[in-house]
C-alpha cells in the first residue's frame, strides 16, 4: 500500500479485543473512558463486563439527560442518581424513560435533591423489577399528603416490582407516618438495611393524640417506636443493617429494639442519639453480639463505661466509631484494641486521648490485638511525637488510613516515624499541624532545630514592667518567635544523598492534607510530593509556597482529581499555565485568595474538561464575564464559588 506522496505505509494489524481489554485493565476509570473514542474496537473493549461492575450514572434532570438513558438501555445492568427532579413534564418524560430504557435493568435508583409527584414515582416502580437499592432521602413531597401508596392496586403492582428489594433509604423524611411507612415496608419484604436517619419518630409520646405510643393504630401523623418494632419482627431473618442516627431515640427504646426475638443485626448507626447513656449500649452489646460496625459518634452523654462494655461483649467489632464523644477518656481502650477483628477506629474530637492505652492494648500479641486499617484521631490534641512514634512502630504496613489533622503537638519526628514505619498508608492528612516543617517531610529531622539568633546575644538579665514576669528574669521566647532553620541548597544535595525515609517511601498514597502546615515552603513540596497515584491534595493555607510547589505537583502527580491551593498568596497565572496542561483529571480545584486573573480560567476552559467544582473566591483580579464563559464552556461543572470576586470592597460588608 502507499500514500498519496509516494512513500510506503505500514498497516497496522488490529489487536485481538482481549488483548485490548488487558491493556484497559491497567488505565484509571476517567482514562479508560477517553481511550474508549479511540476506535470501535477500543469502545467495545471498554464495555467489557469486567469494566462494568458497581459503575452508577450520577446526572441532573435535563432535556438531554433522555438520550443519555437510552444510550443505557444496551446494557446488562446499571445503578442511577438522578438530581433535580421535579413536577413538571421534563422529569415526568425521563422518568418515563427510565422505566421503558432501564425497567428490568436498573439494580439502584436514588432520587437526591428532588421534588417529584406521587403520580410520577407511582408510574416507575412497578417497571423497575430487579431494583435492590431505593433511595428516598428527603423526598418530602411523596409524603406530604399521606395518600402515597393509599390504593390496593398501586401496592399490588409497587410490591410485585420490589419483592427483592434489599436496600432502603428513608433518610430525613419530615412527614413520613405509621400509614405511609406500613405501605411501604409491606411492599418489600425481605429487606437487609434500612435507613432511618433524621426522621421524626416518637419513641415514648405522641404530641398530637395526648397519649404514650402505640395506644393508638397506625398514625397519620407520625412513625411509632411501635410500628419500627413490628417492622423488625417482621423481617428479623433477613434485616442485618439498621440506621437510627440524629433521632430521638431514648435507652429503654434502644433496649425494646435490641431485645426483638430473633433479629441479629451486624451494622448500626446512632450517630447524634444524645440521649443514649453507657446503660444502653451495655444493653445493646449484650442483646446483638454479633454487630461488626457501630456507630456511637456525637452521642455525647456516654463515658468510657461504654467503651468498656464494647471491647468485652463484641467480639466481632470491625468498624467502630466514637468521634465528639468528649467524656471518653483513656481508660477501656486499651481492652478494645485487644479486639482481634477490629479494622476500623474513629476517636476524632475524643478531646482527652493521648493514645497511651492505644499503644498499651497493641501492644500484645498479633493474635490478641487489632489489626488497624483506619485510625482517625483527628482533633486528638493531647497526641505527642511519643504516641505517634510507638503506633506507627506497632501497626506497621497494615495501616492504609491516619488522620492526624489539627494534632497540635505533632512534630517532625512524627512524620519521620509514619514515612519509616507507615509505608503501606494510602491516606494522611496533616492538616493543622503546624509544628511540620520541610525537614520532617525531607526526613531530615536531625537539622531540624532552631538556630540561636546571632544579633540578639545574652546580654544579662533585663527588667520587666510586666506585672506577671516582675523581677531580673527575660520572660520566655513565645513560639510564633520561633523559626525553623531554613532550607539551604547544600541541604538539598544532602537529602538526594541520604538513605532516610522522606514522605517519597509512602508510594502508595493517593490522598494528602498537608493544609494549614504554614511552615512548609518550596523545599520540600518541590522535592518529596511526586506521588503517581496521587489522587487528592490539599495544600491550602501555606503562604510560603509559590508556582514552583504548583508546577511540581502537576509534573509529577498526574493522577490528581482534587487539588486546594486556596489561601497560597504566590500562585499566580504563570504557575496555573504551566500546571493545568498536565492535570486533565482534575475535576475539583480551590483557588480562593490567590494572585490569578482572567486568564487562568480561560486557561482552565482549554485544558481541564472534567472540573466539576472550582472556588475562586476573593480572586480580586477575577472578573464575572471570565466566570460566565467558564460555566458555559466546561460541561462537567456544577458548582463555582466566586464570592467578592472582582475587587469588591469587603469593608462595607455588614453581619
Amino acid at each position: 500500500m502507499e500514500d498519496s506522496d509516494g512513500e510506503d505505509s505500514i498497516e497496522t494489524p488490529e489487536l485481538p479485543l482481549e488483548i485490548i481489554v488487558y491493556i484497559l485493565s491497567f488505565l484509571h476509570a476517567s482514562d479508560r473512558k477517553e481511550a474508549s473514542l479511540v476506535c470501535r474496537s477500543w469502545y467495545n473493549a471498554s464495555q467489557d463486563l469486567r469494566f462494568q461492575k458497581n459503575i452508577t450514572f450520577s446526572f441532573p434532570a435535563s432535556a438531554s439527560s433522555v438520550e443519555l438513558v437510552r444510550g443505557l438501555g444496551t446494557r446488562s445492568h446499571c445503578s442511577l442518581i438522578i438530581s433535580q427532579l421535579d413536577g413538571f413534564s421534563m422529569s415526568k418524560s425521563l422518568l418515563l424513560e427510565v422505566g421503558l430504557c432501564l425497567g428490568s435493568k436498573l439494580e439502584s435508583l436514588a432520587l437526591p435533591g428532588s421534588s417529584i409527584t406521587e403520580a410520577s414515582l407511582l408510574s416507575l416502580l412497578p417497571r423497575l423489577t430487579s431494583l435492590r437499592k431505593l433511595d428516598l432521602r428527603g423526598l418530602d413531597s411523596l409524603f406530604m399528603s399521606g395518600a402515597f401508596l393509599s390504593r390496593e392496586e398501586h401496592r399490588q403492582q409497587v410490591s410485585l416490582a420490589l419483592s427483592g428489594l434489599e436496600e432502603l433509604d428513608l433518610s430525613d423524611l419530615r412527614y413520613l407516618s405509621d400509614l405511609t411507612f406500613n405501605r411501604l415496608t409491606g411492599c418489600t419484604p425481605c429487606l437487609h438495611r434500612l435507613s432511618l436517619a433524621g426522621c421524626h419518630i416518637a419513641f415514648e409520646f405522641d404530641p398530637y393524640r395526648g397519649c404514650p405510643v402505640g395506644a393508638v393504630e397506625n398514625s397519620s401523623a407520625l412513625l411509632s417506636l411501635r410500628n419500627l418494632r413490628r417492622l423488625l419482627t417482621e423481617q428479623k431473618s433477613t434485616l442485618v443493617a439498621l440506621d437510627l442516627s440524629r433521632t430521638s431515640i431514648t435507652p429503654e427504646s434502644l433496649r425494646t429494639i435490641a431485645q426483638v426475638q430473633g433479629l441479629v443485626l451486624e451494622e448500626l448507626h446512632l450517630h447524634g442519639c444524645k440521649e443514649l447513656t453507657d446503660y444502653s449500649v451495655e444493653v445493646l452489646v449484650k442483646h446483638q453480639p454479633s454487630l461488626q460496625r457501630l456507630d456511637i459518634s456525637a452521642c455525647t452523654e456516654l463515658t468510657t463505661r461504654a467503651v468498656v462494655a464494647i471491647a468485652r461483649g463484641l467480639k466481632s467489632l470491625t468498624h467502630l466509631s466514637l468521634s465528639r464523644d468528649w467524656r471518653i477518656t483513656e481508660k477501656g481502650l486499651a481492652d478494645l484494641l485487644s479486639v482481634s477483628s477490629l479494622r476500623s477506629l474513629d476517636l476524632s474530637e475524643c478531646l482527652h486521648i493521648s493514645g497511651v492505652e492505644i499503644v498499651k492494648g497493641l501492644s500484645g500479641s498479633n493474635a490478641a490485638r487489632a489489626q488497624l486499617q483506619t485510625l482517625n484521631l483527628k482533633s486528638c490534641t493531647y497526641i505527642r511525637d511519643v504516641a505517634v512514634f510507638s503506633l506507627a512502630k506497632l501497626l506497621g504496613n497494615t495501616l492504609h488510613e491516619l488522620d492526624l489533622t489539627s494534632c497540635i503537638n505533632v512534630t517532625d519526628l512524627s512524620v519521620c516515624a509514619i514515612t519509616t514505619y507507615l509505608q503501606g498508608l494510602v491516606v494522611l492528612r496533616l492538616g493543622g499541624c503546624k509544628e511540620v516543617t520541610d525537614w520532617g517531610l525531607l526526613g531530615m529531622v536531625g537539622t531540624t532545630k532552631c538556630e540561636p539568633d546571632e544579633n540578639r546575644g545574652d546580654k544579662g538579665p533585663r527588667f520587666t514592667r510586666t506585672f506577671g514576669n516582675m523581677g531580673f528574669f527575660k520572660p520566655p521566647r513565645l513560639p510564633f518567635e520561633e523559626r525553623p532553620k531554613l532550607v539551604t541548597q547544600d541541604d538539598l544535595e544532602q537529602f538526594k544523598e541520604q538513605m532516610g525515609a522522606s514522605l517519597l517511601a509512602l508510594n502508595r498514597l493517593q490522598e494528602l492534607d498537608l493544609t494549614a502546615c504554614s511552615k512548609l515552603t518550596d523545599s520540600s513540596i518541590t522535592q518529596v510530593v511526586r506521588h503517581p497515584d496521587l489522587q487528592r491534595l490539599s495544600l491550602s493555607m501555606l503562604p510560603e509556597i509559590t508556582d514552583a510547589s504548583l508546577l511540581s505537583v502537576a509534573w509529577h502527580c498526574r493522577s490528581l482529581t482534587s487539588l486546594a491551593l486556596s489561601h497560597c498568596p504566590q500562585i499566580s497565572d504563570w504557575g496555573v499555565a504551566q500546571a493545568v496542561p498536565h492535570l486533565h483529571r482534575l475535576q475539583h480545584l480551590s483557588l480562593s485568595c490567590c494572585n490569578i486573573t482572567d486568564r487562568s480560567l480561560f486557561l482552565l476552559v482549554q485544558h481541564c474538561k472534567r472540573l466539576r467544582t472550582l472556588d475562586i473566591s476573593r480572586c480580586k483580579n477575577i472578573s464575572a464575564t471570565a466566570v460566565d464563559l467558564l460555566q458555559s464552556q466546561l460541561p462537567f461543572l456544577e458548582n463555582v464559588h466566586c464570592k467578592f470576586i472582582g475587587g469588591t470592597d469587603l469593608t462595607h460588608l455588614t453581619l
